[in-house]
């Protein structure tokens, strides 16, 4: 948790709960379109928010499937299948990174066969917005995120192979 006092700050989805599978929907096999999410519980004195989904689990120090920084203060709920745009005005000017493909936007999980994988969606409420253009790397916007956050909460949900 970042500085200050401890909060019930708390993600979710109304399509999977916590550690349990993510619906095919939101994956390469089905739609590959963004799961619908919602928070609650941030620090009053939250300014942005920034949402990132990786997949602990692979090898080569994960891989991103998701950067979006810069989300409205005033914003508690992501839709399902927000748009691939750099810059989406429905979020107050919310911007998206490249994700491991080097694309902006969500990309569903879609892992090799083998053990079942995690996702885990990690939401930052920060101090300030991040001074960082659409199409900024995870890295550059953790570096960025460094001494802003005030919170943080995770959602992890999971997901095996289902292609040929």
């Amino acid at each position: 948790m970042g500085r200050g006092a401890s909060f019930a700050f708390s993600i979710k989805s109304s399509v999977f709960r916590e550690g349990n599978p993510i619906p095919t929907r939101y994956t390469c096999w089905g739609a590959n379109i963004s799961p619908p999410l919602e928070w609650s519980g941030a620090p009053a004195n939250t300014r942005a928010y920034v949402l990132v989904m990786d997949n602990p689990d692979a090898p080569f120090h994960g891989r991103v499937h998701w950067v979006l920084f810069n989300i409205s203060p005033d914003t508690t709920q992501l839709p399902e299948g927000l748009s691939r745009n750099g810059v989406l005005s429905e979020l107050g000017g919310a911007r998206q990174g490249k994700n491991h493909l080097g694309r902006l936007g969500y990309d569903g999980p879609c892992p090799p066969p083998g053990p079942v994988r995690r996702y885990v969606f990690r939401l930052h409420a920060l101090d300030a917005p991040l001074e960082l253009e659409m199409g900024a790397s995870l890295e550059d916007v953790e570096r960025a995120m460094q001494g802003r956050s005030l919170a943080s909460a995770k959602l992890a949900g999971t997901m095996v192979h289902q292609g040929g």
